[in-house]
């Protein structure tokens, strides 16, 4: 049974080429996704528990910024999906003009 992805191309070797391609960038986000997740807990959860003296606060960034960057991250995303359902709102109001 040909997959979605080949039947979308035509079944030729364009689409499994395809299809392992979209399977590289997936494992490529999850596991930039599980680092920065690992990263994230262990500067938030463990750091903490740790001695200030300790070598490992040498590589991660100050407690302040495991709230600002987290907050930033959400209010630029916040504006991009308002800048998009509003481009695509206008643009369906053309459409229908």
């Amino acid at each position: 049974m040909e997959s979605y992805s080949s039947l979308k191309v035509g079944g030729t070797r364009r689409g499994v080429s395809m299809e392992l391609a979209d399977r590289a960038v997936g494992l490529i986000l999850t596991l930039t996704s599980l680092s920065i997740f690992t990263y994230y807990t262990f500067w938030v959860i463990i750091l903490p528990l740790v001695d200030s003296d300790h070598f490992m606060h040498k590589y991660f960034l100050p407690q302040e910024y495991a709230i600002l960057i987290p907050v930033y991250a959400a209010v630029a995303l916040i504006c991009f999906l308002s800048v998009f359902i509003g481009y695509v709102m206008l643009k369906s109001k053309k459409k229908k003009a």
